[in-house]
């Protein structure tokens, strides 16, 4: 989403993690997704530093600008999601990956964020404002997860705010992947009508290789290596 923000044209890569491609391999030691190869031939393969390289070339709607707090705020706010939300939340997911994990424990653990996150949403409609800035766009998602896992045990939980806020997010993919950014595929390249394309040619030795549930939100006029969700298949 950050990469479709700031405009940044990329090359997209499809990948199929049983069947990694030797170039993803090679990019990158973790050989997962997100791994983004810059023209310079530097990786970067964590999602907030990918987020980062692409708003700080271009913020338009000043992602990186919160209008509550500021550039520490959202990272430390992110850093809790991040070291703190997302343990509980895989084991929550995935509490048959570890012998002993109680997941409904985690679901409880993972609540206290999610009740910090809905007492933020009582200041503003955003987590640093009226407006949307990194820290919705990077925790939003893994709300998204919580909420899925058991959506007849999340929806009458007293985190109106927070359900709201999520709705937003929600209702913005929805509308990516509806009729307002139809895809168009030409070969392994793929134009988002309504996107801005900057000047000049592809740069195609730039490449992001990806895997997301949200990859339907991109609007990126880039090509791009990507898994592609069940949606697109």
């Amino acid at each position: 989403m950050a990469i479709a923000a700031s405009g940044q044209r990329c090359e997209l890569r499809e990948v199929v993690l049983r069947d990694k491609p030797a170039e993803l391999i090679a990019a990158s030691a973790k050989a997962t997704v997100p791994v983004l190869v810059d023209v310079d031939g530097r990786v970067i393969d964590q999602s907030l530093d990918i987020m980062r390289w692409a708003l700080e070339r271009n913020d338009p709607e000043g992602w990186l600008r919160p209008e509550r707090g500021a550039l520490d705020d959202m990272l430390a706010l992110v850093a809790d999601c991040d070291l703190g939300f997302k343990p509980h939340l895989d084991g929550y997911k995935y509490p048959g990956r570890q012998a002993g994990a109680d997941g409904l424990a985690h679901r409880r653990e993972a609540s206290i964020f999610l009740a910090q996150l809905d007492n933020m949403l009582l200041e503003s409609r955003c987590l640093c404002g009226e407006r949307i800035a990194l820290a919705d766009i990077a925790i939003a998602p893994f709300v998204r997860q919580f909420a899925q896992v058991d959506a007849a045990w999340f929806d009458p939980q007293p985190w109106d705010r927070l359900k709201v806020w999520l709705a937003a997010f929600n209702g913005s993919l929805r509308f990516c992947s509806g009729v307002g950014f139809s895809w168009i595929c030409v070969g392994v390249e793929m134009i988002c009508p309504g996107s801005v394309m900057p000047p000049g040619p592809l740069v195609r030795s730039l490449s992001f290789f990806f895997c997301s549930s949200l990859s339907v939100s991109l609007s990126v006029s880039s090509t791009f290596f990507w898994n592609a969700p069940r949606s697109f298949r």
